[in-house]
């Protein structure tokens, strides 16, 4: 159990709508993974993004980028913020567990669009992986808009893994 220290930031699992937990509110913690909270306030189950941790008084997971140089959106920037996003029954990123199918940076709108999939297309956390990765690839510099598709052909599989998720997840054979 943890004491908000300030009002945190969350979404509601699993539809993925924002909420905020009250300042001096208490929490409990029911995991953490990749840096992200679950957390049960008020009989809901809450996620709270790394970077919003020190609201609740948790060590704060830092994803920053050096200040823009010009006006464009840097896609490695976006792949970097896209490899702190983790499956939340998986400790793996989404990079690397292969559901990040497409990315497309619509610079002078200043917007990323994002195809990804599910490892299931009837997973519970497909909205709040959706907030996760619109969450975090807003971060980087001169992002102002991120559209994500759900799409589910070609249909996931663990082939889709990187070597090193295979092998972290004990699925390299």
């Amino acid at each position: 159990m943890v004491l908000a220290q300030e009002d945190c930031p969350a979404r509601r699992v699993p539809d993925g709508t924002p909420v905020t937990i009250p300042r001096n509110a208490f929490v409990a913690i029911t995991q953490a993974l990749g840096g992200n909270y679950t957390v049960v306030h008020l009989g809901q189950m809450l996620r709270v993004d790394g970077t919003d941790a020190a609201a609740l008084g948790l060590q704060a997971e830092m994803l920053s980028f050096p200040a823009a140089q010009t006006a464009l959106i840097d896609e490695a920037q976006v792949w970097q913020a896209l490899s702190t996003v983790f499956d939340p029954e998986i400790p793996v990123d989404l990079v690397n567990l292969g559901l990040i199918y497409k990315v497309s940076i619509a610079q002078e709108a200043h917007r990323v669009d994002i195809a990804m999939t599910l490892t299931a297309p009837s997973c519970g956390m497909g909205p709040v992986l959706v907030g996760d990765v619109e969450y975090r690839v807003k971060r980087v510099p001169n992002v102002k808009d991120v559209k994500v598709d759900l799409v589910f052909d070609p249909p996931w599989s663990r082939d889709m893994m990187s070597e090193e998720a295979q092998l972290e997840t004990g699925m390299f054979f």
